[in-house]
């Protein structure tokens, strides 16, 4: 049985993804600080500088460039990349709402605020909006225990969340207020 992430031909990069001389500059500072020979140690720094340069998230090709860049075989790229939830391999909406599903956030109604994103924006957990504004995700424990339900777009925390405040957000966002404080 074959593991491979699928992504659609037409949602794939078209040139092979190649760092900005800064960028790259940064890159070669980063695998520096490990030994020779363990440049794959950087490879979770690395593709953290590969989502910001090309778009958001991982394509196959991206991560066969960073792979590349390693010296490394793609397949330790790829482990990395579906194993951890922080990075998307697949394209994104300009804006990640990642709702806590955790215990606390739970007993505190996060599964009706992610039912009600769900309904508003028309996608399920996982997917993108239609006009690729909003993509909806969950998160295992953002560390808001206190401040349930909350969900984390960006660096921003939106805390004590209800529908109107939900409401709120979606505008705001779809009319470019990032700065939104709810």
């Amino acid at each position: 049985m074959s593991s491979q992430i699928h992504i659609p031909i037409s949602e794939r990069h078209s040139e092979k993804p190649v760092f900005s001389p800064e960028k790259m500059a940064e890159v070669q500072r980063v695998i520096s600080e490990y030994p020779e020979g363990k440049s794959k140690s950087a490879v979770i720094r690395i593709l953290h500088f590969a989502e910001d340069e090309f778009g958001g998230w991982l394509s196959i090709e991206t991560m066969d460039y960073v792979a590349e860049i390693l010296n490394i075989e793609p397949i330790e790229v790829y482990e990395v990349a579906t194993f951890y939830t922080m990075f998307n391999v697949e394209p994104i909406g300009k804006y990640v709402f990642e709702v806590c599903r955790t215990g606390p956030c739970m007993l505190v109604g996060s599964d009706n605020i992610i039912e009600y994103i769900e309904n508003k924006l028309d996608v399920k957990v996982g997917e993108t909006t239609k006009d690729k504004m909003f993509t909806l995700k969950t998160a295992e424990c953002l560390g808001a225990c206190g401040y349930g339900p909350m969900l984390q777009c960006g660096k921003k925390y939106h805390e004590h969340l209800t529908k109107e405040k939900v409401d709120t957000l979606i505008d705001a966002y779809r009319a470019g207020n990032t700065n939104i404080e709810i």
